[in-house]
């Protein structure tokens, strides 16, 4: 048995033996109506049960500012992504969660899908599979076809772009594209084994980080626009009938099940399994892996890891996978994307590296920025002897 089929085999014995927990006894959780076409709980959870653990990162090649850079038939490099996602299966990695665009299926729909597929060829030479993630409402929100920005100096996530920009947002008239994608990227690999989930909607309520630096572009009601949208694009994914689940993470105060805000709401009734995001300290994690456990979906963390924030992969990677949950860290190799430095790095001035990394696990050479936090990632995913 090779490594990578040991490997498989082992997390999948260890997935089926904790198997997911059962709801959380004494919770109070406000109660949400399945929507339309939503799987059936047992359904979710017997999906689940096919799964090795997922674990890996939210991946961007070092050598892309954005989702658009990275996907644009002209500054695509698959040399980079097959050597980085090399160094994802060193670590044990199972599993990347991906950003798409809406403007790169505008912009060629034909080109767009087949550089999907190329990454995917990639990743599952790699023996990883794929989390789509379709639209974005993080960072900036006038996004731009063609060349894209350098990176601002030592400014985290400097160059990420929203999908769809608030401009098609608050356009009705231009949301018939939306739909195209939506539905024409998961018809393309709605039967594919290589894609394991459909991320429908990052953080669908939030807003531009740097907006400090560009003020006035997003509106008020930019929430209220992303609510009255989002389930249609549930609804887009369903129609092109995916065998994959669909989520889309709540991320807002996520250890929170008692009130649940308009987008939670829609983002719980319509998820076939429940994903969220978690970046504090143990206590506040262990908060969401007993919180959300109420609703008896798999639980899928698809983003953590932020070092000065107590969020790290000592204790959290293996609180995740004592409960089988996913676990998908933030970044992944140090580049273009400058998620080294923390949040706050666009209102306060840094003139080199962080003493602390706040995201990323490795230099683009390979070498982890803590040789130890690499071995215990190797550890828990059970890759210690994969070198």
């Amino acid at each position: 048995m090779t490594i990578l089929a040991r490997r498989t085999f082992l997390a999948v014995a260890i997935v089926s033996l904790a198997a997911w927990a059962p709801p959380a006894r004494g919770v109070e959780a406000e109660p949400v109506a399945d929507a339309p076409g939503r799987w059936t709980a047992a359904r979710a959870m017997e999906w689940s049960r096919g799964q090795p653990w997922l674990v890996g990162c939210n991946y961007i090649p070092s050598t892309a500012v954005n989702e658009l850079e990275m996907w644009q038939a002209d500054t695509f490099d698959p040399d980079t992504i097959e050597r980085e996602l090399g160094y994802a299966r060193d670590l044990g990695f199972t599993s990347v969660r991906v950003f798409l665009h809406d403007l790169l299926w505008k912009q060629d729909a034909a080109g767009f899908l087949d550089r999907c597929d190329r990454f995917l060829e990639i990743a599952d030479r790699q023996g990883i599979r794929t989390m789509f993630v379709l639209f974005d409402s993080c960072w900036h929100p006038l996004p731009a076809l063609g060349p894209q920005p350098a990176p601002l100096p030592h400014v985290h996530n400097s160059g990420w772009v929203q999908s769809p920009g608030v401009e098609v947002l608050r356009d009705p008239d231009a949301h018939p594209h939306l739909r195209e994608y939506v539905v024409g990227v998961v018809r393309r690999f709605r039967d594919d084994p290589r894609v394991v989930v459909w991320d429908v909607w990052n953080e669908p309520d939030n807003f531009d980080g740097g907006a400090a630096k560009r003020p006035g572009l997003e509106p008020k009601d930019k929430p209220d626009l992303v609510n009255a949208l989002l389930p249609k694009v549930f609804a887009w994914a369903r129609e092109a009938g995916p065998t994959q689940p669909l989520t889309s993470g709540v991320w807002l105060d996520s250890d929170n099940v008692r009130t649940l805000n308009p987008c939670k709401r829609i983002q719980i009734a319509n998820s076939d399994v429940v994903s969220f995001h978690s970046y504090g300290d143990p206590p506040s994690l262990e908060r969401c892996l007993v919180n959300l456990a109420v609703y008896g979906r798999p639980l899928l963390c698809t983003e953590f890891m932020a070092r000065p924030n107590g969020s790290v992969f000592d204790p959290h990677l293996a609180m995740m996978k004592e409960r089988g949950c996913a676990a998908y860290c933030w970044g992944f190799v140090n580049g273009k994307s400058q998620t080294i430095y923390p949040w706050d790095s666009w209102t306060r001035a840094y003139d080199g590296p962080p003493p602390v990394r706040f995201h990323d696990i490795l230099e683009p050479d390979g070498t982890p920025f803590d040789p130890e936090e690499a071995a215990y990632i190797r550890g828990v995913t059970g890759a210690a002897g994969a070198r």
